[in-house]
C-alpha cells in the first residue's frame, strides 16, 4: 500500500466503496445485509516493517513501490502504524545511525505492538552477530526504556537469532466483558488490526451464542485468537493447527486464561478431514480425553489462509449443521460458497475493515444447514 493512498480524511467514502464491491460478489448467495465494522483511519497497525537504506552517513527506513522494485522510498512517517510505533521509529533510526556496530549490514527493521504499549523490536542483517553485537543492542534496550518501557528484542541473520529479554509480547483484548491475554511470537501470524480484531471475535461469539452449545472444531486454531473466546460457548472444542510455533502459543494462552474445555491438536486441515472421514488413524488424536466420533461436533469454525478451503475440507464442512467461515479473501470465499450453496445457507454475514486504503477486505458468515 503506497502512503499516498492513506487518505483518512477520504475513509469513509473508501470502506462504501469497498462494502458495495464484496456485497455485490456475494450477492448470488443472498446473504442478509453485512453488519459493517470500521476501522481507525489512523493509528491501526500492530505491526510493520521497513527495509533499511544505506547511503554514506545517512539510514532510513524505505519500501518499494510495486511499478518501481528497485527504488527505495525512504519513510518518514508512517501514520497507519499504532503510536507506540510511530514514536520509536525516529528515535531508534537515529539511534542506529550513530551506531556503527548495530547498524553494519542492517538489512530489515520489524516492529510489533500490542494495544497497552509493550513493543518487540527485530533486527534483520547479512552478517553473523557476535557476543559484541549483542553488549550493543542491550545498550539500545537500556536507552529506549526511558520512554518505551523494557522492549522485546531479537537479532537475526542466516541461520542465526538471538534473544535479549523475549521473543514474544503479551496482548491483552476485551471480549465479552472478560479479559483474554495472547502471548504473541516474534514472526508468527497475529492480527495485524487489533481493534478490528475484537469487533471480529465478538462478532463470532455472537453468532455462536445464537448456535446455543454443542461441540466445536476449529481448522487453522493459530495462536488461539478464536479459540480463547469461543471456548466459553460450546462444551468441548477440538482445535486444530500445523504450525509448532502457533500451537505452542495457544497452549500457552489457553492455560494463561484459563481454558480447560478446548483440546488442541497438530494436524492440517487435509489430516483433520482424512481423521473426519474415517481414512487415517492419528496417534496426535489419541491423547483426546474421548475419541474423535463421540464428540457432538455440529459446529465447524474456520479461518483459511487466502486460498480458502481446498475440496476435500469444503466436503467434510458441508456435512455440519453450523459453520462459522471467517475470510481474508472475498473472491474464494465466493469460490467456496459456491460449493457450500447446496447445503447450507448464509444467515448472518460481517464486513470487517482490517486494512483501510486497501482493496482488502475480511468478511465473516455463518453458514446454517438448508431444511430438506
Amino acid at each position: 500500500m503506497p502512503l499516498s493512498a492513506v487518505q483518512p480524511e477520504r475513509y469513509d467514502i473508501l470502506l462504501r466503496d469497498k462494502v458495495a464491491a464484496v456485497s455485490a460478489l456475494l450477492a448470488p448467495f443472498a446473504p442478509p445485509a453485512p453488519q459493517v465494522f470500521a476501522s481507525t483511519p489512523s493509528g491501526y497497525r500492530m505491526r510493520a516493517e521497513f527495509r533499511v537504506w544505506h547511503d554514506g552517513d545517512a539510514l532510513d527506513y524505505v519500501m518499494f513501490r510495486r511499478e518501481e522494485p528497485k527504488t527505495p522510498v525512504p519513510i518518514d512517517s508512517f501514520p497507519v502504524a499504532a503510536g507506540s510505533i510511530q514514536a520509536l521509529m525516529p528515535v531508534l533510526r537515529e539511534y542506529l545511525r550513530g551506531e556503527p556496530l548495530l547498524r553494519r549490514k542492517l538489512f530489515q527493521v520489524e516492529f510489533m505492538a500490542t494495544l497497552h504499549g509493550e513493543l518487540l523490536l527485530t533486527l534483520v542483517y547479512h552478517r553473523p552477530l557476535q557476543e559484541d553485537w549483542e553488549a550493543a543492542a542491550q545498550a539500545l534496550r537500556a536507552a529506549l526504556a526511558p520512554d518505551f518501557g523494557d522492549i522485546a528484542l531479537v537479532g537475526r541473520s542466516r541461520r542465526q537469532k538471538r534473544v535479549l529479554g523475549r521473543d514474544w509480547i503479551s496482548e491483552e483484548l476485551p471480549i465479552e466483558g472478560r479479559q483474554y491475554r495472547y502471548r504473541q511470537y516474534e514472526q508468527s501470524f497475529t492480527q495485524p488490526n487489533a481493534a478490528v480484531n475484537i469487533h471480529m471475535i465478538e462478532w463470532a461469539c455472537a453468532r455462536a451464542a445464537d448456535i446455543r452449545g454443542g461441540d466445536l472444531l476449529e481448522l487453522y486454531c493459530g495462536n488461539g485468537n478464536f479459540t480463547l473466546p469461543l471456548s466459553h460457548h460450546f462444551d468441548h472444542v477440538i482445535a486444530t493447527e500445523l504450525s509448532k510455533r502457533s500451537a505452542q502459543a495457544a497452549r500457552e494462552n489457553l492455560a494463561d486464561n484459563g481454558i480447560g474445555n478446548v483440546q488442541l491438536v497438530r494436524l492440517s486441515a487435509e489430516e483433520v478431514t482424512q481423521a473426519m472421514h474415517g481414512e487415517r488413524e492419528f496417534r496426535r488424536l489419541a491423547a483426546l480425553p474421548q475419541p474423535l466420533r463421540d464428540y457432538a461436533l455440529d459446529t465447524l469454525f474456520v479461518d483459511p489462509p487466502r486460498a480458502g478451503l481446498d475440496e476435500d475440507t469444503l466436503r467434510m464442512a458441508a456435512a455440519f449443521e453450523h459453520i462459522l467461515y471467517i475470510s481474508c479473501n472475498p473472491v474464494t470465499l465466493a469460490q467456496n460458497l459456491e460449493h457450500l450453496d447446496a447445503s447450507h445457507r448464509v444467515s448472518s454475514f460481517a464486513l470487517f475493515d482490517q486494512f483501510p486504503y486497501t482493496e482488502h477486505m475480511e468478511c465473516g458468515v455463518l453458514l446454517q444447514r438448508r431444511a430438506n
